[in-house]
C-alpha cells in the first residue's frame, strides 16, 4: 500500500496578529503531515467483461471511506484510491459479496512489471522505425512513378534525413549485439543484420551523392522494422515470465502487526526483523516465518502439505509465511520476515526458471553458428566474383552483396519462434493460462501422463458437509447454531449446508470457541460441544468430519468433502480424450483420495504420499520414457512441478507464491488445461511450418541475389514477405 498527500488549500481565519495568518498552526501542520489518502491494489483473477467492471467499481464504491474505485480489465486488477481506515480485508470481503476473489497486491512489487525499461526501449525504437518506414515508403512512390533529375535527388535526400538518423537510433539493439560478438571474435546472428543495415544505408547515401537512379533508404528502414518486431515479440514471450514472478512477489502479505512495548503497530514487512514480536488475527494469512510464543489456534496448512484438514498451533508451533490462521489469535517470535522467508525465496523459484529454451530456438541458435559465416562468405563470394564479372564496377558489385546479406538477412527465422509463441500465448491467456516459459507449449505437447495434486487443484479446498441427512434434525440443529459461532472452514460448510437445507439453529446460550479445540456452549441446560474428535471423545472417522457431542448417547461425525474445482471433470475427459494417462497423488488420507478418484473416474492414485514421494514417482515415470505433466499448487509439490516434463499450478498457488511453473492457471476453471494440451501441439507444428517457410524463402531468394536479379530493394521487399508470412503463419492457431 502506498500512501500519497493531497495538498489542500489553507482558509484565513479572522485574526489580529498578521504572523498567525501568515504561518498554519501547529496542529494544521499536523494534519497535513497525516496521509491523506491510502491507495489499494487488489488482483480480480475472475474478472472477464465490462459487466464486472461496473459491477465491481460500484461494489467498491458503497463503502465508506472510498473515494474512487478503477478496474483495469487488462491486468485484472483494482485500485483503490480510499481514507486510510479503509483495509484490503474489507474490500475483499465487499467483493466475495458481489461474487468475485480478490487477493490483496502491493504496488510497490509491481512497479517493475509496469515500468519495464528493455521492452519500453524496443517498443519506442520499433516505433521509430515504423513511422520512418512508412514516411520513405510514400516519398520512394514519387521516385517510382518516374521522378527524374532534381526532383528524384530532392526525394532521395529528403528519404535520407528520414532514414539514416532511424537506422543509427533503431538499429541500436543490433549494433551493440554484433559489436559484443566481435570483440570476443565470434560472428553472432547479429552480424550480418549489422551489415546488412549500414550497406543499404551506405549505398543509398552514395547513390543519393551522385545522382543515382536508385537508393534503398526504403530498405534500409523496412528491414530494420521487422527485425525490431521479430526481436519484441521475443522479449515479450520472456518477460511474461518475470511478470508472473513479480505476480507472485507482490501477492505476499505486505505488512504485519508488530507488538512494541505490549501494543500493536502496524508496521511494513520490510521493517520486520527475526526476533520480533507478532499478532496474527483469525482469519489472516502468516506473513512470516515463526515460532508460536502465545495463542491457540488452528492452522490452514493446505498448500504446504495439501491436507485438508486444519492443524492444531500452540506455543512452540513452526508456522510458515503463507499459511492461515483460522480460529484463535497467535503471537509470533519472527525467525525470517520479507526476502528471507520461506514464501519469498519460492517466489524467487518463479524468478530465475525463465533461461531455458525450446528445442526450436535453440536449433536457430546453432544454425547461427554455420548461417553467419556462410552468409558473409555468399556475400564476399558476389562482390569478388561481380567485381571481376563486370571489370572493376564497384557500385553494381555492392549492390549485389548488399543485396545478399539483405536477402539472407534471418528476419523469418528469427520470428518462426516468437510470433508463434505469442500467438498461442495470447489464445490461451484469453482462456484462463499464463505462459511463463517459451518452452512451456513445445513440452506440452509432448505430454503423455498427467500427474494432478488433490487440495487446491482438483478440489477447491472448501469444504462440502455430505451426512446432513443421516443425522436427526434436532441435532442438526444444535450443530448448526455452534457452527455459526466458528470461522472454521467445516464449521463454516456446515452452517451453509444448514442454511441451504431450511434448518434453524437451535436456541444456544452462552456461546465459546476453544481455538484449536472447536464451539462449545450451553443448550437445554447442558454442555454441547462441535469440534475436533479428541475434544468430544469420539472415534476419529476416517474422512474429514467434524464432531457434536451433545450428552445424549455417542458423538456424531459430520463429514465433508472437498468442494471439486469447476472444469475439472471437463479437463480430465479432454485429456483423457487425448489419449493421456491420468493419475492423482496426494498428502491427504486415503478416504479423501479414494472418494475424488471414484468421483472423476480416475483408476490410478496414491494418498498420503509425501513431497519426496511425490517427486519420485514423477522422476520414475520419466525414467520409463513418458513426459509427465504435473498439476500442483503447493510447496508439497514444488519437487515434483521440478521435476515434470512441464508444470501448471492453478490460482491459489499464485496467493502464496508456492510453485516454479511452467504455467499458470488464472481463473478456478481447470477446463482450459485441456485446451492449452491442444493448442501446445498446434504450436507445436506452426513452428515447424515457419523454419519450412523460412528454409524455402532463402532457397529461392539467394539464387537470385547472387546472379544479380534482386536489387537491394527488392531483398528487402522479398525480406518483409517472408516475415509477414511466418507471423501469418502464427495466427492460423485455434
Amino acid at each position: 500500500m502506498s500512501a500519497a498527500i493531497e495538498p489542500e488549500s489553507f482558509v484565513p481565519a479572522a485574526s489580529a496578529c498578521p504572523a498567525c495568518v501568515a504561518a498554519p498552526s501547529a496542529e494544521r501542520m499536523a494534519q497535513l503531515a497525516q496521509p491523506a489518502h491510502a491507495r489499494l491494489m487488489l488482483s480480480l483473477p475472475t474478472a472477464h467483461c465490462a459487466a464486472c467492471i461496473s459491477t465491481v467499481e460500484q461494489a467498491v464504491a458503497r463503502l465508506p471511506g472510498v473515494e474512487s474505485a478503477r478496474v483495469n480489465l487488462t491486468l485484472k486488477r483494482l485500485s483503490v484510491e480510499a481514507d486510510p481506515a479503509v483495509t484490503a480485508p474489507q474490500l475483499i470481503e465487499v467483493l466475495k459479496g458481489v461474487g468475485y476473489e480478490a487477493h490483496e497486491l502491493d504496488p510497490g512489487l509491481l512497479s517493475a512489471t509496469e515500468t519495464d525499461r528493455q521492452g519500453r526501449e524496443l517498443l519506442m525504437r520499433l516505433g521509430v522505425a515504423f513511422f520512418s518506414m512508412m514516411n520513405v515508403m510514400l516519398l520512394s512512390v514519387a521516385v517510382w512513378s518516374g521522378a527524374e533529375a532534381a526532383t528524384r535527388d530532392m526525394f532521395h535526400w529528403i528519404s535520407a534525413a528520414i532514414a539514416l538518423p532511424t537506422v543509427i537510433f533503431s538499429g541500436q539493439p543490433f549494433f551493440r549485439s554484433a559489436w559484443a560478438s566481435l570483440r570476443v571474435g565470434r560472428l553472432g546472428m547479429d552480424v550480418p543484420i549489422s551489415l546488412a543495415l549500414i550497406l543499404a544505408s551506405s549505398i543509398s547515401l552514395f547513390e543519393t551523392i551522385h545522382s543515382g537512379h536508385h537508393a534503398y533508404f526504403d530498405a534500409a528502414v523496412m528491414l530494420c522494422f521487422f527485425l525490431l518486431l521479430g526481436r519484441y515479440l521475443d522479449h515479450r514471450t520472456r518477460a511474461v515470465a518475470r511478470s508472473a514472478a513479480e505476480e507472485l512477489a507482490a501477492l505476499e502479505v505486505p505488512r504485519a502487526l508488530v507488538l512494541v512495548d505490549g501494543a500493536e503497530v502496524l508496521r511494513p514487512i520490510s521493517e520486520v526483523a527475526a526476533g520480533d514480536l507478532v499478532r496474527v488475527r483469525p482469519g489472516a494469512r502468516m506473513p512470516v516465518d515463526g515460532v508460536v510464543e502465545d495463542g491457540t489456534s488452528e492452522v490452514d496448512r493446505s498448500l504446504l502439505t495439501g491436507e485438508s484438514l486444519p492443524v492444531y498451533a500452540g506455543p512452540g508451533t513452526v508456522v510458515s509465511a503463507g499459511e492461515v490462521n483460522l480460529t484463535g489469535p497467535l503471537t509470533l517470535r519472527v525467525t525470517a520476515a520479507g526476502r528471507d522467508s520461506s514464501l519469498h525465496r519460492m517466489a524467487d523459484l518463479v524468478a530465475v526458471a525463465e533461461s531455458a529454451r525450446t528445442r526450436y530456438t535453440t536449433l536457430a541458435e546453432r544454425a547461427s553458428g554455420w548461417y553467419s559465416p556462410l552468409v558473409h562468405l555468399l556475400s564476399f563470394s558476389a562482390f569478388g566474383f561481380w567485381m571481376w564479372k563486370t571489370g572493376g564496377d564497384l557500385r553494381y558489385a555492392v549492390n549485389i552483396s548488399a543485396a545478399v546479406l539483405i536477402i539472407t538477412c534471418p528476419c523469418a527465422l528469427g520470428l518462426a519462434v516468437p510470433a508463434v509463441v505469442t500467438s498461442a500465448s495470447g489464445r490461451l491467456f484469453r482462456k484462463g493460462l499464463l505462459i511463463k516459459h517459451g518452452t512451456a507449449l513445445e513440452r506440452l505437447a509432448q505430454v503423455d501422463t498427467v500427474v494432478f495434486d488433490k487440495t487446491g487443484t482438483l478440489t477447491m479446498g472448501t469444504p462440502e458437509a455430505t451426512n446432513l441427512a443421516d443425522h436427526p434434525r434436532a441435532a442438526v440443529e444444535v450443530a448448526a447454531a455452534l457452527a455459526m459461532a466458528s470461522a472454521h472452514p467445516l464449521a463454516t460448510a456446515l452452517a451453509e449446508a444448514a442454511r441451504a437445507a431450511g434448518i434453524h439453529p437451535a436456541r444456544v446460550e452462552d456461546l465459546r470457541e476453544v481455538p484449536g479445540y472447536g464451539v462449545e456452549g450451553l443448550w437445554k441446560g447442558q454442555r454441547v460441544r462441535l469440534g475436533r474428535a479428541s475434544w468430544c471423545n469420539a472415534d476419529e472417522a476416517p474422512v474429514t468430519a467434524t464432531y457434536l457431542c451433545t450428552g445424549e448417547g455417542r458423538a456424531r461425525a459430520f463429514t465433508f468433502t472437498d468442494r471439486l474445482r469447476p472444469g475439472a471433470e471437463a479437463a480430465i475427459a479432454r485429456l483423457t480424450a487425448q489419449g493421456k494417462a491420468i493419475r492423482l497423488i496426494s498428502g491427504d488420507t486415503s478416504g479423501a483420495v479414494a472418494a475424488l478418484a471414484a468421483r472423476l473416474g480416475i483408476a490410478d492414485w496414491t494418498a498420503g504420499a509425501l513431497p519426496a514421494e511425490k517427486a519420485a514417482l514423477v522422476r520414475d515415470l520419466t525414467a520409463a520414457g513418458h513426459r509427465v505433466l504435473m498439476v500442483g499448487d503447493g510447496l508439497n509439490d514444488t519437487a515434483a512441478l521440478a521435476a515434470a516434463h512441464v508444470s501448471i499450478s492453478p490460482a491459489s498457488a499464485l496467493d502464496a507464491a508456492r510453485t516454479a511453473s511452467d504455467i499458470v492457471l488464472l481463473g478456478q476453471d481447470m477446463a482450459p488445461i485441456g485446451d492449452a494440451a491442444r493448442i501446445s501441439r498446434q504450436a507445436t507444428r506452426r513452428i515447424v511450418e515457419n523454419f519450412a517457410l523460412s528454409a524455402g524463402y532463402n532457397v529461392i531468394a539467394v539464387p537470385l541475389a547472387l546472379v544479380g536479379l534482386a536489387t537491394p530493394l527488392a531483398a528487402a521487399l522479398a525480406m518483409s514477405l517472408s516475415s509477414i508470412t511466418v507471423s501469418l503463419n502464427a495466427l492460423r492457431l485455434k
